[in-house]
């Protein structure tokens, strides 16, 4: 059994040609979106979820993991009701909401 030759497999390079090894054009099909996205692309539920969780943390009452029933009837309420609860949980802090 015998070697393959190297040039059936690698390309050979001429050096003397002064070549430039340059990248083919990107597929602009293969390009990622990278423009700012102009509305959130949470839900209003996931942005009410993610703040009562912070809000509770930030109050000094981790979430205990049975609560995720009663966090979740809460983050299906409305803004207000929503911005009201963690108003309540911030009663006695200084810390503005946001």
């Amino acid at each position: 059994m015998t070697a393959p030759a190297t040039d059936a497999i690698l390309p050979t390079v001429n050096w003397d040609a002064e070549a430039d090894f340059l990248l083919p054009p990107p597929d602009p099909t293969q390009r990622l979106d990278t423009s700012p996205h102009p509305q959130s692309v949470l839900t209003a539920r996931d942005r009410h979820r993610l703040n009562l969780h912070a809000t509770l943390t930030a109050a000094g009452i981790p979430p205990h993991p049975d609560d995720t029933k009663a966090i979740d009837a809460l983050s299906t309420l409305d803004d207000t009701v929503a911005l009201a609860v963690r108003r309540w949980l911030t009663a006695g802090s200084s810390a503005p909401l946001t």
